[in-house]
């Protein structure tokens, strides 16, 4: 009798045959042209005879490599040493002011590259520009949100009963920690040092704008052999170098997350300060970490202001002139490349909104077959933003899907890699739907695609909100694969800054920072507004 009525409801949820396949074509063809042709464009380059030794014999290539690699490791592991404190605050302890300072750890990850290569500019000593110190700096700025989020939402559900029967046996501080706490969170630990490493080793804002020519990551020498010495082999060469070298510390870090597993009942909580250590040690620990986190990007707002040591406007009123002075161009027109960032990220947004939203949608409703669109969709977020830009630049290059000087090009970029985010954003809401709501309005007469749109589609209205101003916040940002695809004239907010940035002189010096600040202001609006507004849908579907 059970039986039948499970079959019964089964059948009234049943959809159309035709619907989940029309959901996914969108998003399959998406995936296969922007991303699958022109990653199979780029192995068809390497694989050319002598390609790959003429790309590793070059003069430099090994010293760009070993630089690369030894930066990623200190960064990784600095950034594990100076977010562990934030993070056992933040996990342990309620304070006032407690919800802002995660924020301010949070909002400098969510920031574009450029603008926190150029708070670094601002911030440290001109003889730290064009240093390895300096873009190890912005990397551990920029990541410390990562060990904050990732090891702190583990350490928030340790069962302290742990620590607290080690303190009695007589065990010190030191040793708990040694003994206890971090074997419990080595799986958290190997985590974050490998989302770590995988964004200090592919990167390429912080590197180009504080590394200099002296100091090159992969990502920079990629770009540097493709747009300016005209080296696309090579330049594809060092992508896929870079693309097995991510695979296998992916491949051998998750081995080892599975081996450091451990299991426990989670009952940690939060507590205010006790011990008077403790209410020393929880306010130093947060008004440092508060200083740390802001201060680089207060810095940057301040040198917009200021020219010659005097504050002044001139590079705020200067923004909508290409020139310095009369008949001596910039190169770049800052406000028009404002207007162009935000008219591609609405674009860009569209389409990661319209094409994210139908493969959330194929992937739920196809159950075990989504899974391979699921995959499918997230080998963007495991490949750097350089060779995607690459790739998509060899490859419609040439009749008949010459599509280079096309305008759309670059938000499609964007958008291909904005979308496994805004999946990823809708997922949980649409796998979080009981079956039995769909059963009672197809109980009460609506069709299963009625039901369907009733429930599933009206229920990720509100996040797809949300995912929309992530989007667009990532197509703001957006700098390594805008590198290859912008032309002369149509330049985004990012190029902008780092031309103006990379030129002589006080006043395209100062611009440059002004349209930092601006993208700053931006991207941190756009990501409030779409963490409120998910936070409301959250409370909403509940």
């Amino acid at each position: 009798m059970a039986g039948s009525v499970e079959r019964d409801r089964a059948a009234l949820n049943r959809l159309p045959r035709w619907l989940v396949p029309a959901l996914a074509v969108l998003p399959a063809i998406g995936l296969a042209v922007f991303y699958l042709w022109p990653l199979l464009t780029l192995l068809q380059r390497v694989v050319q005879p002598g390609s790959i030794g003429h790309a590793l014999s070059a003069p430099g290539v090994a010293r760009v490599l070993w630089f690369t690699l030894w930066q990623a490791l200190a960064s990784t592991a600095l950034t594990l040493a100076v977010g562990f404190a934030p993070a056992y605050v933040l996990a342990r302890y309620r304070f006032p002011g407690r919800r802002a300072l995660l924020a301010a750890v949070t909002v400098p990850f969510m920031l574009p590259t450029v603008v926190v290569g150029a708070a670094f500019l601002a911030l440290l000593p001109q003889s730290w520009h064009g240093t390895a110190r300096a873009v190890i700096v912005a990397h551990v700025f920029f990541n410390v949100a990562v060990v904050v989020r990732l090891v702190g939402a583990m350490w928030a559900v340790l069962p302290t009963d742990l620590t607290a029967a080690a303190r009695t046996l007589g065990a010190s501080p030191a040793q708990v920690l040694r003994h206890v706490v971090l074997p419990l969170l080595r799986p958290a630990l190997w985590a974050a040092a490998t989302v770590v490493f995988l964004f200090t080793f592919t990167s390429f804002g912080a590197a180009r704008l504080l590394g200099g020519a002296a100091n090159p990551t992969l990502e920079v020498e990629i770009a540097r052999r493709a747009t300016q010495l005209g080296d696309v082999d090579g330049a594809a060469v060092l992508s896929v170098l870079q693309l097995l070298v991510l695979a296998v510390v992916v491949w051998w870090s998750a081995r080892w997350q599975r081996r450091a597993a451990v299991q426990f009942a989670g009952v940690g909580a939060p507590r205010r300060s006790r011990s008077r250590a403790e209410r020393r040690w929880v306010p130093t620990v947060a008004a440092a970490t508060a200083v740390a986190m802001l201060t680089p990007l207060a810095v940057l707002i301040s040198r917009s202001l200021r020219l010659g040591g005097r504050w002044s406007l001139a590079a705020w009123r200067t923004l909508g002139s290409a020139e310095v002075r009369p008949g001596i161009s910039l190169g770049v027109d800052p406000l028009a490349s404002l207007v162009t960032s935000f008219r591609l990220a609405a674009v860009a947004t569209v389409l990661s909104v319209a094409i994210g939203g139908l493969a959330a949608l194929a992937i739920v409703s196809a159950h075990r077959h989504g899974r391979l669109l699921d995959v499918g969709l997230m080998l963007p977020l495991g490949t750097s933003a350089v060779t995607i830009g690459l790739g998509m630049l060899i490859t419609f290059d040439t009749a008949p899907f010459d599509w280079r000087a096309a305008w759309w090009l670059i938000p499609a970029g964007h958008a291909l890699v904005a979308t496994p985010f805004v999946v990823r954003a809708l997922l949980p809401v649409l796998r979080s739907i009981p079956a039995d709501q769909r059963a009672a309005a197809a109980t009460l007469g609506a069709s299963p695609l009625r039901a369907w749109l009733a429930v599933d589609v009206r229920r990720v209205m509100r996040p797809l909100v949300a995912a929309a101003g992530l989007a667009a916040a990532i197509s703001l940002g957006e700098f390594g694969a805008t590198t290859f695809l912008t032309r002369s004239g149509r330049e985004t907010m990012p190029i902008a800054i780092a031309r103006l940035l990379g030129r002589t002189g006080q006043v395209p010096r100062a611009q440059g920072f002004a349209l930092a600040s601006i993208l700053l202001v931006a991207t941190a609006a756009v990501v409030m507004v779409a963490s409120v507004l998910g936070e409301r849908g959250g409370a909403s579907d509940a």
